[in-house]
């Protein structure tokens, strides 16, 4: 399995006692744009999502809500679900935790594997217990006697419970974090888990008595108790694969997972009690654990009480599924705290959709509609425009040496946009895509054809297949984070024929497009206080 040709990367699995918030909707986004890249390049790749559906939490929010807990856990499982779907989210499966076919059979397995080798006891634990984090706290952990995180005193709790043994692997956890055999992103997170481990591990408890949570998997040969919804939850992502079933083909091929996309908040059980319990197993450890930060609202965390709290299905329905998926991948950063609002939406989306990628789509078509009917062949002696922007992008480097034109479709690729993306530096990879875009929209600036075509018609037709033959590689490179953008702009720039020896394109045969990739649009809220100045319209211009 550690040699395995194939890709594995999992969300958390989103709380179910509730709907989702833009912070899902991010941590789904980065999922997605890795997959997506990953098949691109031909390799199998396997994305899971889902929900993590048991517990004490779910069990109190069902009965406020007048619900049973399995009717609750549906109804939010299927929010999560149609935000999803909504946001063109290619997740291979949706797992959860309450599917006794999918996940219990996995989680089964896997504490019995644990308990095989001596790691699971069983005594009495008497502690604080946050219902709201739904784990026990120590008396350092808190600000004032109150969950720093939900600002409630703990309940004091006495019970019998299974104990998992993590003290016993917190050294060896820390070496294999150390050694970035698991490999923390960003580096500080690895260093704060570090840190933690220094302090002192203790054994974790591993299960609840029955009688007061009720809703959960059963500790199999053990009426009366259900597994610590820690413990089932993190299960997931091999009980996903078909771990500990018949049906175990996928484990096979994808496990260990390439890279697990959590939040700051839950990543000392990623880091820490996740790789113990997979070392109590005897199976891979996971290699990668990114850790993304939070998303505030103008500059404040967001909060139903101040109003500041961000729909993202409002902005799917208003603006399209790409521009929400653009602004989210390249305007928050992938490693730290980001910040969204409807003014930095709105201008983000006019100057970089509607005036930058939209305005070069329809403008190119434009002119080999006007000037050629569409139809634009390569000729002999072209110069290529993807070489004069690699030639500014890496002048003196070593990306230069012993090509010479035509070349593969890899090399057209930017070799600076891979390296960012096998980086998950996401929102780098998409400012390379736009430093690209910019330079396309500066060879039209320096070489004017719809001037020139009034002089000499086939080099305008050299120009225009040179500004087609880069957007189609804006739209090979743009496929993962915007999906049917890139499908529209391979549409209208409408690939004729390609060289078989190279994969890249000869000929174009572009469509018209009747209606602007992205239209303008204005800040409802400062629509009193100002009106936009008049946007010049060139010639050419859509």
């Amino acid at each position: 399995m550690d040699n395995k040709n194939s890709f594995y990367i999992t969300t958390a699995i989103h709380y179910a006692n509730a709907g989702p918030h833009l912070g899902h909707a991010y941590e789904g986004l980065l999922a997605d744009i890795l997959a997506r890249y990953k098949r691109e390049k031909g390799m199998p790749t396997f994305f899971l999502t889902g929900t993590d559906e048991h517990g004490d939490k779910i069990l109190r929010s069902a009965r406020k809500a007048d619900m049973g807990p399995q009717e609750f856990v549906d109804m939010n499982a299927q929010k999560f679900k149609d935000l999803y779907e909504a946001m063109l989210l290619s997740n291979d499966d949706f797992i959860r935790t309450s599917d006794k076919e999918k996940h219990w059979p996995g989680a089964i397995a896997l504490w019995n594997q644990i308990k095989e080798t001596g790691d699971i006891y069983k005594g009495i634990y008497k502690g604080l217990y946050c219902v709201g984090c739904e784990a026990f706290k120590t008396e350092k952990d808190l600000v004032d006697g109150k969950c720093p995180d939900h600002k409630i005193a703990p309940e004091e709790i006495e019970e019998e419970n299974y104990f998992f043994k993590l003290s016993k692997y917190a050294d060896e956890v820390a070496k294999l974090i150390e050694s970035d055999t698991i490999r923390i992103l960003p580096e500080s997170r690895k260093h704060e888990m570090l840190s933690i481990i220094k302090e002192g591990i203790e054994d974790i408890s591993f299960s609840r008595p029955e009688r007061d949570i009720p809703w959960g998997i059963p500790v199999p040969g053990e009426p009366g108790q259900n597994m610590y919804v820690w413990c089932d939850a993190l299960f997931n992502y091999i009980s996903a694969l078909g771990y500990g079933t018949e049906n175990d083909e996928n484990f096979k091929k994808f496990w260990p997972a390439d890279v697990h996309i959590v939040g700051k908040d839950i990543l000392r059980f990623h880091a820490i009690f996740w790789p113990a319990m997979l070392l109590a197993a005897k199976l891979p450890m996971p290699k990668n654990i990114w850790v993304h930060g939070m998303i505030m609202s103008d500059g404040q965390k967001m909060s139903k009480s101040i109003g500041n709290v961000v729909d993202p299905m409002q902005y799917i329905n208003d603006y399209g599924a790409d521009a929400f998926r653009y602004f989210l991948a390249r305007e928050i950063p992938p490693f730290e705290d980001g910040d969204f609002s409807e003014e930095k939406f709105v201008t983000a989306y006019n100057a970089n959709l509607a005036n930058g990628l939209g305005n070069l789509v329809s403008r190119t078509i434009k002119m080999t509609q006007t000037y050629f009917n569409g139809t634009i062949t390569k000729k002999e002696g072209y110069v290529d425009v993807p070489l004069l922007v690699r030639r500014d992008l890496f002048k003196g480097t070593e990306y230069l040496q012993g090509y010479s034109i035509p070349y593969t479709i890899e090399w057209v690729l930017l070799p600076e946009y891979q390296e960012k993306m096998d980086a998950f530096e996401v929102q780098q990879a998409a400012d390379v895509i736009w430093k690209f875009i910019g330079l396309l929209d500066g060879y039209i600036t320096k070489h004017e054809p719809f001037k020139l075509i009034k002089e000499d018609r086939e080099k305008t037709e050299n120009i225009l297949w040179n500004i087609l033959y880069g957007l189609y590689f804006v739209g090979v490179m743009v496929a993962p984070f915007m999906p049917d953008t890139s499908k529209k702009i391979w549409t209208a720039i409408g690939v004729e024929a390609m060289d078989e020896k190279y994969g890249v394109p000869l000929s174009f045969q572009t469509q018209p497009l009747y209606e602007a990739l992205f239209a303008r649009i204005e800040l409802k809220k400062m629509e009193e206080e100002q009106q936009p100045a008049p946007q010049p319209v060139e010639e050419e211009q859509a």
